[in-house]
């Protein structure tokens, strides 16, 4: 008899729903950015996540289609446990993560002194890699 594998990340998500960050009238978020991560850009705003920013969660959908934009409204996946791309310095097991380059996470980076104002940013716990492609993540 073989252990069943686990789907971690159907373990009770914690989703929320969210405005769309706009440059010139054109929502930053579409279609194509399902599945990545993102960060809060206002108040109860998220845009693509930047390199080194704090991430918020995984974007989930978005209502809609691409051509409504400044109507959208993106579902976000702020809790539980997600898979996520990752890039370089990728992260291991147990690392925290933040921002990397365009629609991924890395390696937080080693703090140098005591946490800035307002706190760490890094977010979450690598639970499992997957080569260089993406991680397992414990939004905690």
């Amino acid at each position: 008899m073989t252990i069943r594998d686990q789907n971690l990340e159907a373990i009770a998500p914690v989703i929320a729903t969210f405005k769309i960050k706009q440059t010139t009238g054109i929502d930053d978020l579409k279609d194509a950015n399902i599945g990545q991560p993102v960060m809060l850009t206002a108040g109860n705003e998220v845009g693509p996540i930047s390199n080194g920013g704090q991430l918020l969660g995984k974007l989930i959908g978005l209502t809609l289609t691409d051509k409504d934009n400044g109507s959208r409204l993106a579902a976000v996946q702020i809790g539980g446990i997600c898979r996520l791309p990752i890039s370089t310095t990728y992260p291991t097991i147990g690392n925290r993560v933040v921002g990397g380059t365009t629609g991924t996470v890395k390696q937080a980076p080693l703090l140098t002194g005591y946490d800035p104002a307002g706190g760490n940013i890094a977010r979450g716990t690598v639970l499992e890699i997957n080569g260089t492609t993406n991680c397992l993540l414990l939004l905690n």
